[in-house]
């Protein structure tokens, strides 16, 4: 199945962003009988349905909104999340650094909300595959609902495996078959042997991760395996300039520290990698200090039940609207019309 990005006029079940009066951000998924109720008054959704991408429509209080299909930066800020997502500034860097390309087969674990995802299946095109692997059910649920309400439908070089990547990635794909492997996890370095052997020579492993403790352990694990290049780190921080008239000057926010990424090339069967000329620096380290290495030390950010259940409904919701877009003739869902 081929599944584009919309275009043309607004239709029923599509997500749309409205930009507001004072630059508020709205983002609604337009129904037939909706309407976006705020302060200022009333918009209906029928204001908005049948015109053109970049539309500016006024609610009943007169005040102007401009409409736009969202971006896929805006979408990932926007989504319902059941965990943290990837930032489009960090998806970006991976995409360059990992050189995500059309065509390459990619692995990808966890799979979180499906931010990260939906920038991997645009790098890889039609052509390519992608193998989402994600311990929790609910949180593959929402993931799989956001890439659905995003794309139109879930595209068919799109695999997502409710388990553990390292017991489950040598079942899933044949050794030394993998172009790319992205790691966005609590501690990648136990899954670094099973992800050597699925690698193709020459294919590169890149790990997401948040704190200078994860970074320092799974560098020097992939430095003790001898299986690959020596490990590369960065992280991206982003800061927006205003820029009106002569006044011109850094904003007062910016996106600093996400995480960090760290990235190296798997090695030739049998190959040994030239020795590197280093510094003397403090590259020993003992068990007090493997223990401030332990997934427990370096933190581990959980969501309730109960707020996962909602982000799991919104998320469903906004698919269902999606698929309704795609097929304007296709019946409603039972549980989307009662809102639930």
């Amino acid at each position: 199945m081929s599944i584009d990005r919309p275009s043309g006029p607004f239709r029923v079940g599509e997500r749309v962003q409205l930009t507001g009066p004072k630059g508020r951000l709205h983002t609604i998924t337009l129904r037939e009988d909706g309407e976006m109720h705020t302060h200022h008054g009333v918009l209906k959704h029928t204001e908005l349905i049948g015109r053109p991408d970049g539309s500016v429509v006024a609610n009943s209080g007169g005040h102007e909104y401009l409409a736009l299909r969202p971006l896929l930066r805006d979408f990932v800020m926007s989504m319902p999340r059941g965990a943290a997502i990837v930032y489009p500034k960090d998806a970006a860097h991976i995409v360059s650094q990992a050189d995500i390309f059309p065509g390459a087969v990619v692995v990808e674990a966890g799979v979180g909300s499906g931010a990260l995802s939906l920038w991997l299946l645009r790098a890889t095109g039609q052509a390519g595959r992608l193998v989402s692997f994600e311990r929790r059910a609910d949180f593959a649920d929402v993931a799989r609902a956001n890439v659905e309400t995003y794309l139109g439908g879930v595209p068919e070089n799109w695999e997502v495996v409710v388990g553990d990547l390292a017991a489950d990635l040598p079942t899933t794909v044949a050794p030394a078959s993998v172009d790319r492997v992205v790691l966005d996890m609590l501690a990648p370095w136990e899954c670094i042997d099973v992800v050597a052997d699925a690698l193709t020579p020459g294919g590169v492993v890149l790990c997401y991760v948040a704190t200078a403790t994860q970074l320092s352990r799974v560098a020097e694990y992939i430095r003790a395996t001898g299986l690959f290049t020596d490990p590369e780190a960065s992280e991206t921080m982003v800061r927006g300039w205003h820029v009106e008239g002569l006044a011109v000057r850094p904003d007062h926010r910016m996106v600093a520290h996400t995480g960090f990424l760290i990235w190296t090339r798997r090695l030739a069967p049998g190959a040994v990698a030239p020795e590197q000329k280093r510094r003397a620096s403090k590259s020993s380290y003992g068990d007090e200090d493997v223990e401030l290495w332990t997934p427990g030390a370096v933190g581990d950010r959980q969501i309730t039940d109960k707020n996962l259940r909602k982000r799991v409904r919104e998320a469903q919701r906004a698919a269902e609207g999606a698929r309704q877009a795609a097929t304007p003739d296709a019946p409603t869902s039972d549980a989307a019309e009662a809102g639930i």
